[in-house]
């Protein structure tokens, strides 16, 4: 990984040790927001979710928006306002236990993702040129090293105060802003004259391949969502407790890291870009056929919590195979001109895949307890990453998908 790291230029870096600090800022302090507005605030459970989901809306909801201005004003530019706009918001969570002021942060926190995600994405892509596979594969272990170390620190940093934890986490996005500000070179995404806005979204929402692409990825989302929610409610009611759900973040994480670069390697002289992305969605699917298989079996309290473990290392390996060829193909549908849009646009309908799989997960755990069909909830998720490795194989047996190099008109 190192020596694919050193292989690249700087801004590449540069943007790869950015996001290994973004996700380090956000999981010191997140993991922890809402047992502080609980606790230490003494707010409602309808408030906190209030609080959580209006940072989770304004984020997935405004991608477009970020990737938009993007593709107009800049790359750097939209990164920079956001890591400054992420300060701002982590400051005020450690700085106010006001309702008006908490939701104005969860606001910003929120609008600063959706501004330096498809940004930064549609910078890497465009500097990568030909060799995006393994710059999004170096990315992604820089991704997972942050989420690793984020609840670590921020569990140590706990001993000194919930407002100790946000002003650090606010410090690192400071830090983050006057380094790329100084040290990351600035790249639009085209010259010239541009059309209006809305052609440019008709065109996004017109693109029928890239739409289809998208739709066949949502499952993808939330199937790898269930890592922060049909997972830990199942280690909850095994009794595996707060130790169980971070021992299988740590096994995920240190997975990423370890094997993520070697694991593209090895698919890309084996594989192309969709029969890859299939075949990740594939094993994504398979992953939840173990809890599925006991579900119904009455096993000792240490051998439960196997399957939920061989669940997490199945799903890690399949989004560690899908995504660098994943987000390299949606560049390469793209073209230069319209990347970060179409970042956003993707990161958009992978949202509403998140919330409508969310949504449908938890309904399908709460009927399975009340019908004794404790199985029915993971046989389903594991159909739907079938699905959609079908969905995905199919396109790129028609030739729907790009191969490398091959640029959108």
């Amino acid at each position: 990984m190192l020596a694919e790291f050193r292989s690249f230029d700087r801004p590449i870096q540069l943007l790869q040790i950015n996001q290994a600090g973004i996700n380090l800022g956000f999981y010191m302090l997140m993991p922890y927001l809402a047992q502080h507005l609980s606790s230490g605030v003494g707010m409602a459970a309808w408030t906190i979710g209030l609080i959580l989901g209006l940072r989770n809306l304004s984020q997935q909801g405004l991608f477009l928006i970020g990737g938009t201005l993007a593709d107009r004003v800049g790359h750097k530019p939209l990164i920079m306002l956001g890591c400054g706009l992420r300060t701002v918001g982590f400051a005020l969570f450690g700085l106010t236990t006001s309702l008006p002021w908490l939701i104005v942060a969860a606001a910003v926190t929120g609008f600063a993702g959706a501004l330096f995600n498809p940004a930064a994405r549609a910078y890497l892509a465009c500097a990568a040129g030909e060799r995006k596979v393994t710059a999004f594969a170096v990315f992604n272990v820089f991704y997972q090293g942050g989420i690793l170390l984020g609840p670590l620190v921020g569990l140590a940093l706990l001993n000194a105060g919930f407002t100790a934890v946000c002003l650090s986490a606010a410090a690192i996005f400071a830090v983050l802003t006057v380094l790329q500000g100084l040290c990351l070179p600035a790249r639009r995404g085209s010259a010239g004259e541009r059309p209006p806005v809305l052609s440019d979204w008709r065109r996004a929402f017109g693109d029928r391949a890239f739409v289809s692409f998208a739709a066949a990825m949502i499952a993808s989302y939330a199937l790898s969502f269930q890592m922060y929610l049909a997972l830990p409610l199942e280690v909850d009611r095994l009794g595996g407790g707060q130790a169980g759900v971070m021992t299988l973040y740590a096994l995920s994480a240190l997975l990423g890291i370890a094997g993520q670069v070697r694991l593209t390697a090895w698919c890309s002289a084996r594989w192309s870009r969709g029969q890859a992305i299939s075949r990740g969605l594939a094993l994504m699917g398979v992953a939840f056929l173990p809890p599925a298989a006991v579900a119904h079996l009455a096993l000792p309290p240490g051998w439960a919590l196997l399957p939920l473990v061989a669940c997490t290392l199945l799903l890690t390996v399949g989004t560690l195979v899908a995504f660098p060829f994943e987000m390299a193909t949606i560049a390469d549908m793209a073209g230069d001109r319209l990347i970060g849009t179409y970042y956003g646009l993707y990161n958009l309908l992978s949202g509403v895949g998140i919330l409508a799989g969310n949504l449908l997960a938890g309904a399908l755990v709460d009927v399975a307890r009340s019908f004794g069909a404790a199985g029915l909830p993971w046989a389903l998720l594991a159909v739907a990453g079938l699905v959609s490795a079908a969905a995905v194989r199919r396109l790129d047996r028609r030739d729907r998908l790009p191969v490398a190099g091959q640029l959108a008109a």
